[in-house]
């Protein structure tokens, strides 16, 4: 069928079904006024500009040439400027732009590209930007504004951008000075920057690009993509601060005429990183984006077309031959995740970490768009904000909120204070039934869970799971062996700590004295009596089966990460500390046999003495790191063998990690098993909303 043929690039068809009815006799096609009803159309969410809209806007002899805001019908802001259903230019933040002549013929055309494009504008009707000093004092505007703020990246200065779903912070990647500049004045000490690209090529000079990867880097969607950068040096030569010890960079491509044009003039790789300081939400008012980047941006590019919503960039990397979302927000927020058996009203309020919420629409799953963590009141805030937009534009009155078990997330409090029912959903259960949405898997299940943090049931930190998810609920059948987490969260800080706690938990007191392992030597003698103590007499030392933390403490074992900077840092490096190391090689992890229907316990103790003795025979770190993953992956076909269930979901954080998530899904396929994992829902916090939904429908059965 042509539709199926020639459907538009941005199209999603659900389903074609061919029925022949009697003609009425209409004699012409045409769009009309919307009328009221059941919101449960879905919304598009913003697309990167098409490459018409890119020709006409380097175009000399067209009227939109230049212009910074050229959209059409394929491409542009949606879900930033919606502000109600249905999609009309009414209901967006365009409303206040009234049509001239010319833009009100293309809009009425059938024949256009532009009919009916609710954010059309041009130089004579539309936004234009402005480019403002550090006090929000207009020093130039239209064209001039953009080329002045190009000058200022060259000669190292930071720019905040007003894009498309919020501000963003800009400079010169090649520049160590302009760098080094933004992490202090963004108090983001090492946590990789993402970094735009002029133009594909550019891209391909600097990383190592699979097929896959540049059709992600040019589809409408626009993410980040996460790619391995050339060695030993790219053309480019972006600054080492950028990615700090990081083989891989996060890089895109312009996605916004604004953006077309800046790197169109600057032709150069730039940061572009969210306009924010760490832990905050990012701007999208001029105002306070004055007030809370002043001491960050040297000067704002900003233009004065309102933003609905915050929405940051999305995420992904490539992950056997296909994509894996880490952050889902702009291009693929909130387009809606079909789910079976749905609960038409509640609402799901996510985790602490990597917020998202999710509500239920016409049978499907609105996830939003990435909220980011909780914990300050910005962030609160703009969390609160985020539920009642989304139940404001489908107008949806809740009558449940499904949260986490953890007693002390904001999200779980919030629920907690509202009027409805709250009803509360184990983390990592909600991470397996996200897996399970997204692949539309029907019970029974193995569900494998692994992250850092995770209220559990017995009273630990869970994060090590295997769950048999069955009709009636879930169950524990094997986690990995638990150890004390001196200092409960310090540890998230500090992989010492649970490097500590695994060698407490192995060797007691005597670990203490070895101060040959990197762990122990990164601690005075005074830290170390009173960790003994803590951990000897379990005081403020939680037990946990975190698979993340089990990552962070082998880390430091091997002198990679004694102090991390951001969330999973240590267990990150002990990724790319493998390199190019090929082996199948793997230490022992022991089973141990619960009894009277408890889980089966998986022992890395084995594990933690082969890297020890590896480390002192002069084992390569590289080789070492590798083996610890190859032990890993052979504990989830341990479990699988003794569970025996076919379908096996990968769920969690720790499944964004390249190597372990291919590895094994290749084991469990050789062994006969069927393993599932994300694709367009994060694997990490991000996709625990979606689960909470999914949980309230398996409650309603």
């Amino acid at each position: 069928m042509r539709i199926a043929a020639e459907q538009p690039s941005a199209a999603h068809i659900g389903g074609v079904e061919a029925t022949f009815l009697e003609p009425v006799g209409y004699a012409s096609f045409e769009i009309r006024a919307s009328l009221s009803g059941s919101k449960s159309a879905a919304i598009m969410p913003d697309l990167a500009t098409c490459a018409d809209c890119v020709r006409e806007l380097f175009d000399p002899f067209n009227r939109r040439y230049r212009y910074p805001f050229i959209n059409c019908t394929q491409c542009g802001p949606r879900f930033s400027i919606v502000q109600a259903i249905p999609y009309d230019r009414c209901n967006t933040t365009m409303h206040g732009f009234s049509l001239c002549g010319a833009c009100r013929d293309e809009y009425e055309n059938a024949n256009d590209r532009r009919f009916h494009a609710q954010p059309i504008a041009c130089p004579n009707c539309g936004p234009q930007v402005s480019l403002c000093d550090a006090h929000g004092k207009c020093i130039a505007a239209r064209d001039d504004a953009l080329m002045r703020a190009a000058d200022l990246i060259r000669r190292g200065q930071i720019i905040a951008l007003k894009g498309l779903g919020g501000f963003q912070l800009l400079a010169d990647a090649r520049s160590e000075a302009s760098v080094q500049r933004l992490r202090a004045r963004k108090r983001r000490d090492e946590k990789p920057f993402a970094v735009m690209f002029p133009t594909l090529d550019s891209i391909i000079a600097d990383c190592v690009v699979s097929e896959a990867e540049v059709q992600w880097l040019s589809t409408p969607q626009a993410p980040i993509v996460l790619l391995r950068r050339q060695e030993p040096h790219s053309p480019q030569r972006v600054a080492a601060n950028v990615a700090p010890r990081n083989p891989n960079l996060g890089a895109m491509l312009p996605y916004t005429p604004l953006h077309h044009l800046l790197m169109r003039e600057l032709q150069c790789v730039i940061v572009c990183t969210s306009g924010n300081r760490s832990s905050e939400p990012i701007c999208i008012d001029d105002d306070e984006a004055f007030e809370r980047l002043n001491d960050i941006a040297d000067a704002f590019l900003t233009h004065n077309r309102p933003i609905a919503r915050p929405i940051d960039d999305s995420v992904l990397r490539v992950v056997l031959g296909r994509e894996l979302v880490i952050r889902r927000a702009r291009g693929f927020a909130p387009s809606p995740i079909s789910v079976e058996g749905l609960r038409p009203d509640a609402l799901a309020v996510g985790a602490q970490m990597k917020n998202t919420i999710a509500i239920s629409v016409g049978g499907a799953a609105v996830l939003s768009q990435y909220l980011g963590d909780l914990g300050t009141l910005d962030a609160d805030n703009s969390f609160e904000r985020g539920v009642r937009d989304l139940c404001r534009i489908y107008d949806s009155t809740p009558d449940r909120f499904m949260r986490d078990a953890h007693p002390d997330y904001d999200s779980t409090r919030f629920a907690k204070r509202q009027t409805q029912p709250s009803v509360a959903v184990q983390h990592h259960y909600a991470h397996v039934l996200s897996c399970m949405a997204e692949n539309a898997l029907q019970p029974p299940i193995l569900g494998i869970a692994w992250d850092g943090t995770g209220f559990g049931l017995d009273g630990t930190i869970w994060g090590g799971e295997f769950l048999r998810v069955d009709r009636r609920g879930f169950k524990r059948v094997a986690h990995l062996r638990t150890f004390g987490l001196p200092g409960g969260e310090r540890a998230v800080e500090e992989p010492r700590r649970a490097a500590l706690g695994l060698l407490f938990e192995i060797f007691g007191s005597a670990a203490f004295e070895q101060q040959h392992i990197p762990s122990i030597s990164a601690f005075s003698q005074v830290e170390l009596e009173a960790l003994r103590i803590m951990l000897a007499r379990s005081v403020n030392t939680p037990r946990t089966s975190s698979a993340g933390r089990l990552c962070d403490g082998l880390a430091s074992i091997l002198g990679l990460r004694q102090r991390a900077s951001f969330e999973g840092q240590a267990a990150i490096e002990l990724e790319f500390a493998m390199g190019s190391v090929t082996t199948n090689q793997a230490y022992e992890v022991d089973l141990s046999e619960g009894g009277s229907d408890r889980p089966l316990v998986l022992d890395w103790a084995r594990m933690v003495e082969g890297v020890l003795a590896d480390r002192a025979s002069g084992v390569t770190v590289e080789e070492i790191a590798a083996r610890i993953h190859n032990s890993m992956v052979e504990s989830i076909v341990c479990i699988a063998r003794r569970v025996q269930v076919e379908c096996v979901a990968l769920s969690g954080g720790c499944f964004q990690n390249n190597y372990l998530t291919e590895r094994t899904v290749q084991r469990l396929r050789k062994e006969g098993f069927r393993p599932y994992w994300h694709r367009q829902v994060p694997p990490n916090d991000g996709g625990i909303a979606l689960g909470q939904l999914v949980a309230a429908a398996r409650e309603m059965e």
